[in-house]
């Protein structure tokens, strides 16, 4: 015998038939409702290094455990050989006493097992480092330039801390080296990726600018030379270990005004500051050209912005050597 729905049913039934029927065709939207979410998600956007701006390896995170570590290293032939170079994303060349030169070199991709050999701060350094509160890796400084350092907000290490040591082969003050992973563990960090420290773009969007095969950059008693062979810019004047030379994708010339640190070294010599803020002329070397445009930084702890012709100037990714050339005292030569 055939069973009858209860009447309660039968309705439901119904009801629900008409709805299906009703239109014929999709249901709009109620009013006030949301769009519905788009199933399909889009593809990460690639990590970039902040001091290359290269492509990091497929699944590889830039925001490390650690911060930007900056190690100030002699440049004197007093300091050959050079330990670390080969492993910085960076490095800036500023000038001291005497007319000589020092390194600040920027690890961030990767950190040499050891690196040296380790010397001072500079009040330079505030300027340098701050854009991308770096963590300092130095011998220590002059009260007065601590003080400075301090009052930026930037953190440094320096020698008795952990991953310090002197080298018994190597006559001082040039044998204070340091194990950057172990000073690495000392600094307070966030886990945040820090900011670029350029504004890298397609290397085919620089201008054309000129043929240049070598150039170099005098600070008055030093002169690093630069020559482009093979695609990279190799330091002739190095004092790098063999095999351990930063090799440079492009090298960065700006010119900057020169002060008074406000003290002198334990020689009596006056101490110069770099003053990297302000404008002044740039002068950007990569793949065998010269492109000669301006520099411009707000203030020491803001960005760097360059300008070609009127229009921003960006960075070719890559590793680069950025030389801070006095206006006044210093000079570039360039080779065609």
């Amino acid at each position: 015998m055939r069973r009858t729905l209860p009447l309660a049913t039968a309705f439901l039934s119904a009801a629900l038939l008409l709805a299906g029927c009703g239109g014929g065709g999709d249901e709009e939207t109620p009013e006030g409702s949301p769009p519905a979410a788009d199933s399909t998600e889009s593809p990460a956007a690639p990590q970039t290094w902040p001091l290359t701006g290269l492509t990091a390896a497929e699944g590889k995170s830039t925001a490390k455990n650690l911060p930007v570590l900056v190690t100030k290293i002699d440049n004197t032939s007093s300091a050959a050989p050079q330990l670390g170079l080969s492993k910085a994303d960076m490095v800036v060349e500023e000038l001291v006493e005497g007319g000589t030169t020092r390194l600040a070199a920027f690890f961030y991709s990767q950190l040499p097992d050891v690196v040296g050999p380790v010397r001072s701060m500079r009040a330079s350094d505030v300027g340098i480092v701050k854009p991308v509160d770096a963590t300092v890796i130095t011998s220590g400084a002059a009260q007065i330039t601590k003080n400075r350092i301090n009052a930026a907000g930037i953190q440094f290490f320096e020698e008795g801390a952990k991953g310090f040591f002197r080298e018994p082969s190597r006559s001082a003050p040039y044998n204070l080296m340091a194990r950057t992973k172990e000073v690495a563990t000392l600094a307070k960090v966030d886990s945040s990726r820090p900011e670029d420290y350029f504004v890298f773009g397609d290397p085919g969007d620089l201008p054309k600018g000129k043929k240049a095969t070598s150039l170099s950059a005098n600070f008055g008693r030093h002169t690093t030379t630069w020559a482009f062979a093979d695609g990279k810019y190799v330091n002739q004047t190095t004092y790098a270990g063999q095999g351990d030379e930063f090799p440079a994708d492009s090298v960065l010339v700006l010119r900057v005004r020169v002060g008074d640190a406000g003290y002198k070294d334990p020689a009596g010599s006056f101490v110069p500051e770099t003053i990297f803020e302000g404008s002044g002329p740039a002068q950007l070397f990569h793949r065998g050209r010269l492109v000669n445009g301006t520099w411009s930084k707000d203030s020491l702890t803001s960005g760097l912005h360059l300008e070609a012709k009127g229009k921003e100037l960006t960075m070719p990714p890559g590793r680069t050597w950025v030389e801070l050339v006095p206006q006044d005292s210093g000079s570039v030569s360039v080779v065609k």
